[in-house]
């Protein structure tokens, strides 16, 4: 069977094809020109070619179904090469500007959003994506996929670099050593360039993970899904913090290596009565005392068949207040795709119902 030949960072390749430096021009082959297959690869020798092309597939996933939002947003499901299938989000962040005479004075900024897992082990109270219970991890180039499949349909070029959040379906640091290795794919020189400085892991608390991620030093951004300030409510939302409660999850947060102009983020997820009081925002400003954080505030994504409901504005903007006045950085994640499949695997899940 043949490999897919994104699951390769360029070191591996280079023990592959001799000499070694056929893989750099392959890594700019694929990443920088879009090549889709090896007979395209013009400044390589024929039979280096047809040798590559009986070793290996340049294999990305194929989009399936895309929704588009009204705020420009794209929700994307993709299919694998087994048939399973795993959603992608492309959010538009700046848009691009052009002077009188069309020029372009500022690129569009774009970030994506990533699944590492079919399913997911975690089992989140308010994650649509647990519903469909965990299947398998995600290849590293069926991450590094994922990002290339998006850039191709809307038309960015290669060289236009993107922000990456590993947030999408799945729990990251589940899949540690293949997210390791799309990281390393994506920030090649050779291929698309991004630094690990624009990308961000998300992880829903899995200490010695966060650990371990912390040891590789891969320069990565660091999202804790917090979610909630004491143990009782978050084990109630996240049963994964019987095994790694707050205060582990914060010990491994404080030996976090983190570059000196960054922070760490922690994603709190607002639902109506049920974590948006004063009371959880004093927590949360006593939790985080002496961490280098940045608080994002999420509205909940209602989905149908969910007990929880969308906080008010003013409740989330109380919180926010709040925080800013006890000196916490926070900002409100604008809510993104609310009239698409805006929930994490609300789209799987609604093509899987109508496929049965």
């Amino acid at each position: 069977m043949k490999k897919n030949i994104l699951d390769l960072t360029r070191e591996e390749l280079e023990q592959e094809v001799k000499p070694a430096f056929r893989a750099k021009q392959i890594y700019q082959w694929i990443y920088q020109k879009g090549a889709k297959s090896f007979e395209e690869m013009t400044n390589l020798p024929k039979a280096m070619r047809t040798e590559l092309d009986e070793k290996f597939t340049i294999a990305t996933p194929k989009i399936l179904k895309v929704e588009q939002s009204r705020d420009g947003s794209k929700k994307y499901l993709l299919g694998l090469a087994d048939g399973h299938t795993v959603e992608s989000v492309l959010l538009p962040m700046k848009p691009e500007v052009r002077d009188n005479e069309g020029n372009i004075v500022k690129e569009a900024k774009y970030t994506v959003c990533v699944s590492s897992q079919v399913g997911c082990k975690v089992g989140c109270a308010f994650c649509l994506t647990a519903k469909g219970g965990f299947v398998r991890n995600l290849t590293p180039g069926e991450i590094v996929g994922q990002v290339l499949a998006i850039k191709e349909d809307n038309h960015i070029p290669a060289n236009r670099r993107v922000n990456i959040v590993y947030m999408g379906m799945g729990e990251p640091l589940d899949n540690l050593e293949n997210v390791a290795k799309a990281v390393k794919i994506f920030s090649d020189d050779h291929g698309l360039s991004i630094s690990p400085r624009r990308q961000t892991i998300s992880t829903s608390g899995l200490a010695p993970k966060i650990k371990k991620l912390g040891e590789m030093n891969l320069g990565v951004l660091l999202a804790i899904s917090l979610h909630a300030v004491d143990d009782v409510l978050r084990q109630q939302l996240m049963p994964i913090n019987k095994a790694y409660n707050i205060e582990a999850i914060m010990q491994a947060v404080r030996q976090f290596p983190i570059d000196q102009r960054k922070r760490v983020m922690f994603e709190y997820l607002v639902i109506k009565d049920v974590n948006d009081d004063l009371k959880a925002a004093k927590k949360l400003v006593k939790l985080l005392h002496g961490i280098k954080a940045k608080v994002n505030l999420i509205y909940f994504n209602p989905y149908p068949g969910s007990p929880f409901e969308r906080p008010d504005e003013e409740s989330v903007k109380r919180f926010q207040r709040y925080l800013l006045d006890h000196g916490i950085l926070c900002t409100v994640r604008e809510s993104k795709g609310l009239d698409i499949s805006a929930a994490c695997g609300q789209l799987r899940e609604k093509s899987n119902a109508c496929a049965i």
